[in-house]
Formats: C-alpha cells, sequence, structure tokens
C-alpha cells in the first residue's frame, strides 16, 4: 500500500510539475483618448496601450478610426513603441461617436482585435480617408476573431495526464507485487 501511495504522488507530482504556465495574449489597458471620452476637437492620433509588448513588424497591427457615418479617418500606418500602438489620425468631419478598431499581434503570436469609442461633440472640418487598400483588416473585430481564442488545444494535455496516469498504475501494480 505504502508503494502504491508513494507511485500515486509521484505520478501527480509529475503530472503538475511539468504543467507550463499559459500563454496569455495582450490586454487592452489604456488608450488616448479614452473609452467613452467626449472630445470639442479630434485627437492628431490615437494611442492604444497593452499590459505587454506588442510585436512590431509591418502589416502585423492595424488601426482604424471609423467615423459616425462609417468613413475612415486613420491618416497612415500604425507604429509600435514598447507595449503601445499609435496611429495618426486626420481631422475629424462630423460630430458623432468615432470607433476606433484594431488588430494587434500579441507578444504570444496570436492577433488580439478590439474596439475603443469616443465622441465628438463639435463637427470639424477634416475630410475622410480612402477606406483600406487591398481588402486589408479594417481593425474590426469579426465575430470569427472575438470566438476563436487562438491558444493551444486541451486534447494534448489530455492525452499527457491519461499517460502519466497509466503508466503510474502500470508501476504501482509492478511494484507492488509481492516477492515469491
Amino acid at each position: 500500500m505504502r508503494r502504491l501511495l508513494t507511485v500515486g504522488a509521484l505520478a501527480l507530482a509529475a503530472l503538475l510539475g511539468g504543467a507550463a504556465p499559459a500563454m496569455a495574449h495582450n490586454v487592452l489597458v489604456g488608450s488616448d483618448p479614452a473609452e467613452g471620452a467626449q472630445l470639442s476637437t479630434g485627437p492628431r492620433e490615437v494611442k492604444l496601450t497593452f499590459d505587454q509588448p506588442v510585436r512590431a513588424g509591418e502589416s502585423y497591427n492595424t488601426v482604424n478610426v471609423v467615423g459616425p457615418d462609417g468613413t475612415f479617418w486613420a491618416d497612415g500606418p500604425a507604429r509600435v513603441e514598447g507595449n503601445s500602438v499609435i496611429a495618426p489620425v486626420r481631422e475629424l468631419g462630423p460630430a458623432g461617436t468615432y470607433t476606433v478598431g484594431y488588430r494587434i499581434l500579441s507578444s504570444d503570436g496570436h492577433p488580439v482585435p478590439g474596439k475603443v469609442t469616443f465622441t465628438l461633440t463639435a463637427p470639424g472640418k477634416g475630410t475622410p480617408a480612402p477606406g483600406p487598400q487591398g481588402g486589408q483588416d479594417s481593425g474590426q473585430p469579426s465575430d470569427q476573431a472575438q470566438s476563436d481564442s487562438g491558444g493551444m488545444p486541451i486534447w494534448p494535455w489530455i492525452a499527457g495526464a491519461v499517460l502519466v496516469v497509466v503508466l503510474g498504475l502500470v508501476l504501482a501494480l509492478r511494484l507492488g507485487k509481492p516477492k515469491s
């Protein structure tokens, strides 16, 4: 019985001790303008700040500013500065709610979509930008992107746990046989 308990404890320790920490996707921790901000003049740029560094690279990160009438107001590609993604913005036009849609490449290599909204309380004199070129992602999170966790599947962990338990039982039964 003592051997069985020892083998069981070793199998449990191997199962739990071998588990690696899960890699987490970047999380938006702040923005400028802030979520729900009321602005009398439009920002010259939007800044999205995340809890971890964002992977930099051409076409990895997209940020679009979409006006209340569906027009685009971003004025060039986004740039990465450590934990922040910054995108230039044209002078805004109509008053109303603007949506900053983004899709960034997380530090763990998975895309992270999201959005922030702010309200322009007084109309500006700007003209919208042409829409995203070449069918690029508009930065608006799709239902597919929101439902896809992008993480590692669970089945290898379950298979590994079953293997460890089976090996532990086989070892326990072999060691537990009385000697003749």
